[in-house]
């Protein structure tokens, strides 16, 4: 195959890579966008094959790589429950990351292979390609390693805040710089693998003081770093597909992770370097004083949507781990039979990455045209009679609008309080991922429904039936 042809095919993959991302950022046509990043993907892996013409050992090498890789990836996708994904979709990163520094490391002991000189005698510009590319892999597989162990559990959601951080990271930071430098300059293979050890020490330093609150813009991010990894790696391995499907990965995580901290009201520098967030706490208020809750049943729940004529729904990473989601939608269809209107409401940051509220609506076969991003739906609480929040808490606590002094002030949020009379189940008083107080809990028109919220919402759906 000719170069002048294997570019073309390579250009018509990341054809395909921009249609999949523009499929993808709609419910309706995602399955269509998933198709088009499959087909560009397998069209970029053949183009290599057949552009490199490899050895029979080395095609057989190939291809056994391909199916041990393709293989653990089909069972994992098959087995992984939705409540994972978030932790999943984090270990996938690190192996994006681990592989830009293995390839890294094959192109600086093999360069003659690559086309990019010989051993001793590496193009400059290719060493520089190497060097950022291994650098933001190796930050990537280690961040990414600690932001799945924060999300699966595995180590406190809480942020890990070491003495003097900044001062240590900034000076790991202009140690990289001045390595990176060295070894552009000199090829030398220390400080190379001086670049990796660094490199891998900053993912974890960068992660591990970001607490659970700020976790969607996490993953967003690291998505980001992941697509520039492999960029780096494809001007190194001249690669047109690996160049174009980085940038593009690594633009839409950047634009994401702008779009995250948005709806948070929080910079992206103070995402990295603030650590806010942490896992549950007491449910004191902010003054200390214990203050009353209204407690209700089902049984009450299904009375009051029962007789509405607008219920909204607000789910939350909660409904999530209850994998409530079905019996959710069977309570909503009940409501629709008694002529009761019902839409639902997401938060930018609701759940643990972007969008898993709408996957988990979707996997219940949640209409497209009920559910409604915050923007195009917040206006709507004030006429509603009854809004049914299950799992969210930070996202709709009005302290963020209502309390100056409040670490999540100004942080947009969700008008739950603002409907006739809010619903909130919950399995118990604690705070959220942010690990403050949730205001909304006290007030006059709020009733706490406290169990699982999967058997809350059987309970409701019988409750209706009768």
């Amino acid at each position: 195959m000719s170069e002048s042809f294997a570019a073309f095919l390579y250009l018509v993959s990341g054809v395909l890579f921009i249609l999949a991302l523009r499929g993808l950022s709609h419910p309706t046509t995602s399955r269509q966008g998933n198709v088009f990043g499959m087909v560009g993907m397998g069209l970029a892996i053949l183009t290599t094959l057949l552009l490199a013409q490899p050895s029979f050992g080395g095609f057989l090498l190939i291809v056994i790589g391909i199916a041990i890789g393709g293989g653990a990836g089909a069972v994992v996708a098959r087995r992984i429950a939705m409540t994972a994904m978030p932790q999943l979709v984090a270990f996938f990163h690190s192996l994006v990351g681990l592989a830009a520094v293995m390839v890294a490391a094959a192109a600086l002991y093999a360069p003659d292979s690559f086309g990019i000189g010989a051993v001793g005698a590496i193009h400059g510009e290719a060493l520089v390609e190497m060097s950022l590319g291994v650098a933001i892999g190796a930050i990537t597989f280690t961040g990414s390693i600690i932001a799945f162990l924060k999300l699966d559990g595995r180590m406190s959601g809480k942020p890990i805040l070491l003495p003097s951080r900044h001062a240590i990271n900034i000076a790991l930071g202009l140690l990289l710089l001045l390595l990176i430098v060295v070894f552009a300059t000199t090829e030398s293979h220390l400080a190379f693998w001086l670049i990796v050890l660094v490199a891998l020490g900053l993912g974890v330093l960068l992660i591990v003081p970001i607490g659970g609150a700020d976790m969607p813009v996490v993953v967003s991010m690291l998505n980001s770093y992941s697509g520039w990894a492999a960029a780096g790696i494809g001007f190194t391995l001249q690669n047109l597909a690996l160049i174009i499907t980085g940038a593009l990965v690594g633009s839409s995580g950047a634009i994401l992770s702008y779009i995250m901290c948005k709806g948070m009201n929080r910079s992206f520098l103070s995402v990295i370097l603030g650590g806010f967030g942490g896992e549950s706490g007491p449910s004191a208020t902010a003054d200390g004083v214990e203050r009353t809750v209204k407690q209700g049943s089902a049984e009450d729940a299904a009375y009051l949507m029962k007789n509405a004529a607008r219920v909204i729904i607000v789910p939350g990473y909660g409904m999530a781990v209850a994998q409530a989601q079905h019996a959710l939608r069977e309570m909503a269809d009940l409501l629709k039979e008694e002529g009761v209107e019902v839409k639902y409401a997401i938060h930018p940051v609701a759940g643990r990455m972007p969008g898993h509220m709408n996957v988990l609506l979707a996997e219940a076969n949640v209409p497209y045209d009920e559910v409604f991003e915050l923007e195009d739906i917040n206006s709507e609480f004030a006429q509603s009679d009854v809004a049914f929040v299950i799992g969210a808490n930070d996202v709709t606590n009005p302290a963020a609008r209502d309390d100056k002094t409040s670490p999540i002030y100004g942080m947009p949020i969700l008008n739950v309080d603002q409907a006739a009379t809010c619903l909130f189940v919950k399995r118990s008083m604690g705070s959220g991922y942010a690990g403050i107080d949730n205001t909304l809990f006290y007030k006059d028109n709020t009733m706490m429904l406290f169990a699982d919220a999967k058997k809350m919402v059987e309970n409701i759906n019988k409750a209706l039936s009768h």
